[in-house]
């Protein structure tokens, strides 16, 4: 069974979440770990998902401007991926901020995923990290 829950910054989800996101983006994925921290941390909402209470996935969603939600770090372990994990995380994430338009900047690899739940792509690729990325958005 999937659960989410939104996280303060600092507590303890919080850092159930940074431990996913090092553990996919900077072990598995090589993104310097530099460039995976941000200014954005403390204002970000945080999204932590629980596969039978085990820490499996997380997510952030933070206002950009009135109405635009940036949704980003969406990370899942590998033990845990195929599962609804994603979806549940961008379901909650979606759900907190209703009425609004959302983006994202989805790795390549990663679109398919994201256009099955109603984005679709804008302008060009482009590097973040050293992946390719392009923009996304829903309405």
């Amino acid at each position: 069974m999937i659960q989410v829950m939104a996280c303060a910054y600092g507590g303890a989800g919080f850092a159930a979440c940074l431990d996913i996101r090092l553990r996919v983006f900077v072990a598995e994925q090589n993104v310097p770990e530099a460039e995976e921290r941000d200014a954005f941390e403390e204002t970000a909402r945080h999204f932590l998902a629980l596969w039978q209470c085990e820490a499996a996935g997380t997510a952030r969603a933070m206002v950009t401007a009135p109405g635009v939600v940036k949704i980003g770090r969406v990370a899942v372990l590998a033990p845990f991926r195929k599962a609804g994990i994603g979806v549940a995380l961008m379901r909650a994430a979606e759900a907190e901020f209703p009425g609004a338009a959302f983006t994202l900047d989805a790795q390549l690899q990663a679109m398919p995923f994201y256009e099955r739940l109603g984005y679709a792509a804008r302008g060009p690729v482009f590097d973040d990290a050293g992946i390719p990325h392009r923009r996304m958005l829903k309405t």
